[in-house]
């Protein structure tokens, strides 16, 4: 897998972004400015480029233009360097209908495989709180390092969308096609259950210990999958869906499948959700998101490009110094943004950050 690093980045049209030139180093990248100025909106920006996604969520097209656009239209302008040092133009045209692709000036057909990752501490409270959050997320970082189980995840959401469909409107002989279909589904219920669970045991290994070197605090941190299909063979799968046909009948949609899974995080044994202090959920949270970032570089060879938005609001003074000390010692390209002056005077003690200072959408020479 190909290892990039964004050199420089300019976006017109995108929300109140003035088309400045944006210079980022492959260390870190401390954004400072008020909140309100675009600090955010840059990581935003960086976010939609790599994955024609914004980390907000229900945010499309309509929210990410300019109030002062002219034109009906978001163009992204880049220089990337991949693991060979070499220097890739990168740019892409989007409009309300789609989005055009071009590297080194010329067009392509799709986009270029950059990951990134976005971190934020507020995002915790979701994880803890919500089941589909916590799915979302898993199903999220499992795609990033395997294509496989993000085409399988597809099919299987449409095939559970079909199903739902059937169930709802009921047209004629809506239950032998949902039969006829559901042995496909039984299948890939079985693959994303097994992968599920390889993969939180992939990342165990490394929880514990990035929570320990963040916040120099040694506890047993395990994420577990909740799951009625862990077990199972395809065929009993099958067997249960059948089993709640008539269920799934009088609710209109489908009560089994991997889509109704969960997952317990475990703090010392127990429920995080239940018996941690909200402080200790938020950095749980973040030390499953560097968990992660260790792994892919494990299982890769290479780094994501690390996205951090503003955690001085949601640490205390004594834990977001332990996470820059962290940072430090790390080889990922890091943007942080911060409104908090005395986390800039933390981050201003950072052998050979870039400074980028923002004020109304436009860089602070």
């Amino acid at each position: 897998m190909s290892s990039f690093k964004i050199s420089k980045l300019q976006v017109t049209n995108f929300r109140n972004l003035n088309s400045d030139i944006i210079t980022f180093s492959n260390g870190i990248n401390c954004i400072l400015g008020e909140n309100g100025n675009g600090k955010t909106n840059i990581l935003e920006a960086i976010n939609v480029l790599a994955t024609k996604k914004s980390f907000r969520k229900n945010t499309s097209f309509p929210q990410f233009l300019s109030f002062d656009g002219g034109k009906p239209e978001i163009i992204f302008s880049s220089v990337f360097e991949n693991h060979s040092q070499e220097k890739i133009s990168y740019s892409a045209k989007m409009t309300s209908d789609n989005i055009l692709w071009f590297l080194n000036g010329e067009p392509v057909k799709k986009k270029l495989d950059l990951k990134v990752i976005f971190i934020n501490p507020f995002d915790s409270y979701g994880f803890h709180n919500n089941a589909s959050d916590r799915r979302e997320w898993i199903d999220f970082f499992i795609g990033q390092i395997d294509q496989t189980y993000k085409r399988n995840l597809s099919r299987y959401t449409q095939g559970m969308r079909f199903r739902n469909t059937l169930l709802s409107k009921k047209p004629n002989k809506f239950k032998e096609q949902i039969i006829a279909s559901d042995p496909e589904l039984s299948m890939l219920s079985m693959y994303l259950t097994a992968r599920r669970v390889e993969f939180l045991k992939e990342i165990e290994d490394y929880i514990a210990l990035t929570f320990k070197q963040i916040f120099s605090e040694e506890h047993q941190l395990k994420i577990s999958l909740d799951s009625k299909i862990i077990g199972l063979s395809a065929l009993n799968v099958q067997q249960v869906f059948r089993n709640n046909l008539e269920i799934d009948c009088e609710r209109g949609h489908s009560s089994y499948g991997p889509h109704k899974d969960d997952y317990v995080l475990l703090f010392d044994g127990l429920n995080s959700y239940d018996y941690c202090s909200l402080g200790q959920q938020k950095m749980s949270y973040l030390s499953l998101l560097f968990a992660y970032i260790e792994l892919f570089r494990y299982k890769y060879m290479s780094y994501p490009i690390v996205l951090i938005d503003d955690v001085s609001g949601e640490l205390d003074q004594h834990r977001w110094r332990r996470l820059v000390e962290y940072l430090e010692k790390r080889e990922f390209q890091v943007l942080i943004t911060t409104a908090n002056e005395k986390f800039k005077e933390e981050l201003d003690r950072i052998s050979g950050a870039n400074k980028i200072h923002i004020k109304n959408g436009s860089v602070i020479k």
